[in-house]
């Protein structure tokens, strides 16, 4: 038995806590400075507690998925944004024939897109300082903001095909396609005791991950939304799958690099043994050398590692980061 490192229990509270405890990497002060750290965990907040994006609300309303924004309103509709669902800029002018292309087509999948992302229009002409501090070369500009930061871009106007090819790619490698405040109510209220959760805490304690397993299994089972059962499950899953793994992983994911089931095991022996950041890079190096469906069942394991480690983790962005130029 190789020895593993212990799951980080979920806190017994709202799924929401982590993010809004998380810092923001962004400021507004005339330019904007996707850069620099600061008030990031007030902008998580603030965004837990904005109307949810929805393709249903008119363009320009609370929580619309197609809003207008200017310098005034850059902090709360884009980096605040940003914490609930990607947040995809199109830099834009009156005078600009590429731009009266490309920007229907974003507007029609952003509607499409049923609130999974946000698509926020700039004017660049009527708002120079946004357009100078995003370092926009020329437009139309489309850039992708999650969490803060810059995650994605490109210039120019491009086919509807590889546009929907931006942001499937954009809202895989984030959020997943969750769209917040769906089943979620006001405030952040703590999550009642469950003694259910006793009996696997108590196998994880004596390190019995069969046992911590079946019982998250058996709440699950029962209430399928519990919310904590269902990730302390998943990271148990990856302890026994790097455990069973073993250290011969890597070995024999070297000695065959075409298999990606032996790419994803050496990738959760990586993390499994608390090394995130090669676990990440393991999984990023397979997606760049591959193509098709192998690229995207190794993306999907990748962002399911993601979501073990959890956003508030400060090697998931970067990784997220490196994830988005490799597909795009």
């Amino acid at each position: 038995m190789i020895e593993v490192m212990q799951p980080n229990r979920p806190a017994r509270t709202d799924p929401r806590a982590a993010a809004q405890q998380a810092q923001m990497a962004a400021s507004l002060a005339g330019a904007v400075d996707l850069a620099a750290v600061q008030a990031r965990n007030e902008a998580a907040a603030r965004a837990a507690a904005a109307p949810p994006p929805s393709a249903t609300a008119p363009a320009g309303a609370p929580g619309s998925a197609v809003i207008d924004v200017t310098e005034a309103t850059f902090q709360s509709e884009v980096l605040d944004r940003s914490f609930q669902v990607p947040v995809v800029l199109d830099l834009w002018a009156e005078w600009c024939g590429p731009c009266k292309q490309l920007s229907p087509v974003l507007e029609r999948l952003a509607a499409e897109g049923a609130g999974s992302w946000v698509l926020a229009k700039v004017d660049v002409d009527a708002n120079p300082a946004l357009a100078q501090g995003l370092r926009v070369q020329g437009i139309p500009a489309v850039k992708a903001v999650w969490q803060g930061q810059l995650v994605a871009e490109f210039t120019g106007a491009i086919p509807e095909e590889q546009a929907r090819q931006f942001v499937t790619e954009l809202v895989a490698a984030t959020s997943g396609g969750a769209v917040p405040g769906a089943a979620e109510d006001d405030g952040a209220p703590q999550e009642p005791e469950d003694p259910r959760l006793d009996a696997a805490e108590a196998a994880l304690d004596r390190g019995d991950l069969a046992a911590a397993e079946a019982a998250y299994q058996a709440i699950l089972e029962t209430e399928p939304e519990h919310p904590v059962a269902g990730l302390a499950l998943r990271q148990v899953q990856l302890f026994r799958r790097a455990e069973e793994a073993g250290p011969d992983a890597l070995a024999a994911a070297q000695a065959a690099p075409d298999d990606i089931a032996a790419q994803t095991r050496a990738a959760d022996f990586l993390l499994g043994t608390g090394d995130v950041d090669a676990a990440f890079g393991w999984l990023l190096d397979v997606v760049r050398r591959t193509a098709g469906e192998e690229r995207d069942a190794a993306r999907q394991h990748l962002v399911e590692l993601f979501g073990i480690v959890g956003d508030e983790d400060p090697r998931v962005g970067p990784a997220r980061r490196a994830l988005m130029t490799a597909l795009f």
